[in-house]
């Protein structure tokens, strides 16, 4: 990827931490470029960023050797439709990020073209982000590279082999920093109820949360459910809160929201 010019069309959240990500990893501005029908958002990014900003997206992609595709997923199919029919695809690979639309319906809009599936998740935006991804065998190594160069500017990247494990990407790490969104908020909420402040208790949950994430990444010798049994000594106060958990069911509640993540994402795709 030392030379190729990378456009985004669309220039949301995600689209904005990956040009901030490669920009930090020492990709030269001159190299990315964005476009998006909000022209204060444009402002914005060409102040922060000194990248080239476009209003036509037609314009935008005609000198771009790979285009990140970051717009909504309702507005794809015209977007991808106009491509198609106004510009020439060759030798440009397609990188999409938007929920619920497959390779298969991408190649029905854009034509013969490459394309690479990611779905990103929301700690992305301070690079701390898992991005799956995906790509027939079309996709040659260096597109793979490529794709993974700029991913990886926002976190860590996975590959899949089957399209449809992409929706296991969102059920594992698209959908679930809401889960652990919901288990601090439900921590927060008792902690006020046995006094504490609702700063003291947030921050309380959250420092714990961040200091047991980070002691399982340093401790990736050890299986996630050894360090549980290594704080939940038996006879003990956590040991007590840990059968609380497992006699409610925990473990099944978490398999059942991960599925019902897995087969909306399948309805999503059918329905786009």
């Amino acid at each position: 990827m030392a030379t190729s010019k990378i456009v985004f069309i669309g220039a949301g959240h995600m689209a904005t931490s990956l040009i901030f990500g490669m920009i930090n990893q020492g990709i030269d501005p001159k190299r990315i470029s964005a476009c998006d029908h909000n022209p204060p958002k444009l402002k914005k990014l060409n102040q922060d960023y000194a990248i080239t900003t476009f209003a036509d997206s037609v314009k935008a992609i005609q000198n771009a050797d790979i285009v990140v595709l970051a717009v909504k997923p309702q507005v794809m199919q015209p977007l991808c439709e106009r491509f198609h029919q106004e510009s020439d695809l060759s030798h440009k690979l397609f990188i999409s990020i938007a929920a619920g639309i497959s390779c298969n319906r991408l190649t029905q809009w854009l034509g013969n073209v490459p394309i690479i599936r990611c779905m990103p998740n929301l700690p992305a935006k301070i690079g701390l982000g898992v991005t799956g991804l995906y790509a027939d065998q079309d996709i040659t190594p260096d597109q793979r590279i490529e794709a993974t160069q700029i991913m990886s500017a926002v976190g860590k990247t996975i590959w899949v082999s089957k399209e449809d494990a992409i929706n296991h990407i969102i059920a594992i790490a698209g959908s679930s920093p809401a889960y652990f969104f919901l288990f601090m908020d439900a921590m927060q909420q008792y902690a006020q109820e046995l006094g504490f402040s609702s700063d003291d208790a947030r921050d309380i949950v959250t420092q714990t949360a961040l200091g047991s994430v980070t002691l399982a990444i340093d401790s990736a010798e050890q299986t996630l459910a050894t360090m549980c049994q290594n704080v939940a000594v038996k006879g003990g106060t956590t040991a007590e809160a840990i059968r609380t958990f497992e006699q409610a069911g925990l473990r099944n509640t978490v398999k059942q929201a991960m599925q019902a993540a897995i087969e909306r994402g399948r309805q999503l795709e059918l329905q786009l």
